[in-house]
């Protein structure tokens, strides 16, 4: 199948994926479906083989996709909103990273794998999806080794869920939050990361090392 919804409305777009999913199930057949909608290949893929350029960057379950990207192009494709990009200097011991001022704690198990690989005072892309930033109180005291404070520019009510945008480290960040959160539109906010879910990208080959 050859992007069969590309030309659907939105509302049908999903019955048809439910309808496509139903039929594969009943026919028990392999598929090959090809598509440039990252929820789609999500939601029905079984194998998903990302492409760039022709270029295979990988084929891997949607989970693993989504949890074990293996660069930054599969890590920004895969998710929506798309995973953060932050550049950050490693400390000689990769057991925390310097982002815009803010001294963030790598966690133990991906310290060591930094650390084994040579990346100590390096320059690296620190990768972190939208839900694993927080705004509850509770979660920045308890996370207060990766806490950062930034402005928001926007603030998106979507029902079940908020989307705040703000300017960190010279690149827009989007952090999904809790609809009952207090924070609006041009007020600073302090934000811990879950530095246990973070991603960490080589800046020149943008090959992840760690994840």
């Amino acid at each position: 199948m050859d992007e069969p919804l590309s030309n659907l409305d939105a509302k049908l777009r999903v019955q048809m994926r439910t309808e496509i999913s139903k039929l594969h199930d009943s026919l028990g057949a392999t598929m090959i479906y090809v598509t440039h909608d990252q929820t789609e290949a999500m939601t029905l893929g079984t194998r998903i083989v990302v492409m760039k350029d022709g270029v295979v960057q990988q084929i891997d379950t949607p989970a693993n996709l989504y949890q074990k990207p293996c660069n930054l192009f599969v890590a920004g494709f895969i998710g929506s909103p798309q995973m953060n990009f932050l550049e950050g200097t490693l400390s000689a011991d990769c057991t925390s990273i310097e982002v815009a001022g803010s001294s963030l704690q790598v966690p133990p198990a991906k310290a060591k794998i930094l650390n084994t690989k040579n990346y100590g005072g390096k320059v690296v892309i620190l990768g972190i999806r939208p839900e694993d930033i927080h705004d509850s109180q509770i979660y920045v005291d308890t996370q207060a080794s990766s806490v950062i404070e930034a402005k928001i520019s926007v603030y998106e009510l979507l029902g079940a869920e908020v989307y705040l945008y703000f300017d960190f480290a010279g690149t827009q960040v989007t952090a999904r939050v809790d609809p009952r959160t207090t924070a609006r539109g041009g007020d600073t906010v302090k934000f811990a990361l879950d530095m246990e879910k973070a991603h960490f990208f080589d800046k020149d080959s943008e090959v992840t090392i760690a994840n």
